[in-house]
């Protein structure tokens, strides 16, 4: 299943190669959530996003089947791709 949320950006397309960096802190309003098993993919979101029943119900599944402790620090999903 896949549906998409225009407001979220793909960190690496998104912004400059030094923005990516994990050690760089995340633009106010927004949030990181990294999607992947193997190779994690870093997505900029914006808090407004919390507010989105289906991106809640996606977090929701998320957590019951992965939980939410990840090493990566942030929220992770971790999926196949």
């Amino acid at each position: 299943m896949g549906f998409r949320l225009p407001g979220i950006v793909n960190s690496k397309k998104g912004l400059n190669k030094a923005a990516t960096s994990k050690t760089l802190d995340i633009p106010k309003g927004y949030f990181a959530v990294y999607v992947g098993e193997s190779q994690k993919k870093r997505f900029v979101v914006p808090i407004s996003y919390l507010n989105e029943p289906l991106f809640l119900d996606l977090l929701s599944q998320a957590e019951e089947e992965f939980g939410y402790d990840h090493p990566m620090g942030g929220i992770t999903i971790p999926c196949s791709d």
